[in-house]
């Protein structure tokens, strides 16, 4: 019998085909592929056998966080070219870049479960930020979901018409920040506002909620048709929550009079069909 604790001689032959079988087996596929590249340095340049060992380690690692990051991307369903990057600051000087940096890094409100609220116009870059912030929150490792509010109430809706609004909203434990954008687009109907109410309920406290909405609270009861129901939400979402205001002109708005301007063209010209908005 075949002692597979016994030391392996030195001086024998790399089998790399075999090599590869036992990679496998213990999947370390980044190893796998790269570890021939690395023996040919390590052997050039005499590493010891702890550096390269480690440096095959560091790798495979790395890869593994790149592959979880691409995964959570995709199932994030954010909108594209949202990043902060992305985002122009300078009109809405009420927005903290070091503010929403320091939420990106995610380390505490999220691990409490704390909420986040964006209020402002249509047009005022309410759904660029949410999106840019749960982009940040995935590259440092957290999982978000992003959703039209009127999207997700329609699915948790059916799940309750087959009697699994509560597996539904379960299911949903597993991203650490929800994105609800445009509340405002909730219909004031009452089995679409109970199943919103019952989710931001199940998440109080234990998971983030980040809800982008045009109208302040003092407006919600345009959503939730039960007054009690609307104050019950509201505090929920208030009670652990930083609370963001874009009061800005519409940036599609503001784009378009840009557009509209033309060069050299007097800015008192510059008009827009407010029709169109």
């Amino acid at each position: 019998m075949t002692d597979d604790t016994a030391p392996v001689n030195a001086t024998d032959p790399i089998d790399a085909a075999r090599l590869g079988l036992l990679l496998g087996d213990l999947r370390l596929p980044a190893i796998t592929h790269i570890w021939p590249r690395f023996a040919e340095r390590a052997d050039k340049e005499g590493w010891p056998a702890a550096r390269f060992l480690a440096a095959l380690a560091e790798h495979e690692l790395a890869e593994r966080a790149r592959r979880r990051i691409a995964r959570h991307l995709a199932e994030a369903r954010l909108p594209p070219g949202k990043t902060l990057d992305a985002f122009d600051f300078d009109p809405v000087p009420m927005l903290s870049r070091a503010q929403v940096m320091a939420l990106v890094a995610g380390d505490s409100w999220l691990e409490k479960g704390d909420n986040l609220l964006v209020f402002g116009p249509p047009g005022a870059g309410k759904s660029h930020i949410a999106a840019a912030i749960g982009l940040g929150l995935i590259e440092n490792g957290w999982r978000v979901l992003f959703t039209r509010t009127t999207d997700l109430v329609q699915r948790l809706q059916v799940a309750r018409r087959e009697l699994a609004l509560e597996a539904a909203i379960a299911k949903l434990d597993k991203y650490h920040l929800l994105i609800l954008d445009d509340l405002a687009y909730v219909t004031k109907d009452q089995a679409e506002t109970s199943v919103l109410f019952e989710l931001i309920s199940a998440r109080y406290e234990r998971r983030s909620t980040l809800i982008t909405a045009n109208q302040p609270f003092g407006e919600w009861n345009r959503i939730f048709p039960d007054p009690a129901m609307t104050l019950a939400a509201v505090d929920r979402l208030v009670h652990h929550a930083t609370i963001l205001e874009l009061n800005v002109e519409s940036y599609r708005r503001r784009t378009a009079v840009e557009r509209r301007k033309g060069p050299g063209r007097p800015p008192t010209r510059a008009t827009i069909n407010t029709a169109a908005d």
